[in-house]
């Protein structure tokens, strides 16, 4: 009831009920340069690093602020910023994982902002993994790509850095469900996972998480019935880290791609 109140509010003052954490995937990204105001941690990295916005990692309140004023603190990451950090990227043919554990890694050791050098060319979901990953472990908010300032302290990321992140966030051997969308899936994932399926089925409890926009494209295209005759339970206007629908109680692990 509570967070029902706090929607009518917003849809009072024209707020778009979008309930979604990748806006860039859903609405129109304004051009290069633009101040905005993001308030989730994925969406502010991706809007510094790949969109050439500039925002910091906003609260609910302040990007409220931000909209009825039109104006925001200049600070932190709206002024221009030099990262006196350069990650070096050493792990051959990485996957999505590599980029979310990448920007784990990230995170914690850069400072505002950090140097990514030694990166080939990323399709939107490792972008989207490296964002995600970067927002759960620290207050770094954007990357640059290259190697930065020569005076810039280096640090490789490679196998064994890897694997000492995939050990720090890898916590049980099995799960008890599967929760898929933290960041949000966009229409391109929901395309890949009915491409992956080829008619079988999931053997344990699968939730997947989108917003509300892209689960009424896929029920129009179909992707909708085939992921629930596989078992999926599609799920918009949440999030798979905080919603009541998994608890502790009865859940002890999860399976996830999501740092």
């Amino acid at each position: 009831l509570k967070q029902l109140s706090i929607k009518n509010s917003y849809e009072a003052m024209g707020v778009s009920p979008s309930f979604s954490c990748i806006p860039y995937e859903i609405f129109d990204i304004p051009k290069e340069g633009t101040q905005v105001a993001f308030a989730e941690s994925n969406a502010a990295i991706h809007a510094n690093s790949y969109d050439n916005l500039k925002t910091n990692k906003e609260s609910a309140f302040s990007a409220l602020a931000s909209a009825i004023t039109g104006k925001s603190p200049y600070s932190s990451i709206r002024k221009e910023d030099s990262p006196n950090l350069t990650i070096r990227m050493k792990v051959k043919d990485p996957n999505e994982l590599t980029y979310g554990m990448l920007g784990f890694f990230a995170g914690k050791v850069g400072d505002t902002s950090v140097n990514v050098s030694g990166l080939g060319k990323m399709d939107n979901r490792q972008c989207k993994a490296m964002c995600g990953g970067m927002g759960t472990s620290g207050t770094c908010a954007k990357f640059l790509f290259g190697d930065g300032d020569p005076s810039c302290e280096k640090i490789d990321f490679d196998q064994k850095e890897m694997q000492n992140v995939h050990d720090e966030l890898n916590t049980a051997e099995k799960g008890d469900l599967i929760t898929l969308g933290s960041p949000q899936l966009g229409l391109e994932e929901m395309s890949d996972l009915v491409g992956k399926l080829k008619g079988r089925s999931f053997q344990k409890r699968c939730m997947i998480f989108c917003p509300r926009t892209v689960k009424e494209q896929a029920r129009k295209i179909g992707y909708t019935n085939e992921l629930e005759r596989a078992g999926c339970e599609i799920l918009s206007d949440c999030c798979t880290c905080l919603t009541p629908l998994i608890n502790k109680n009865d859940v002890d692990a999860v399976i996830t791609n999501s740092i």
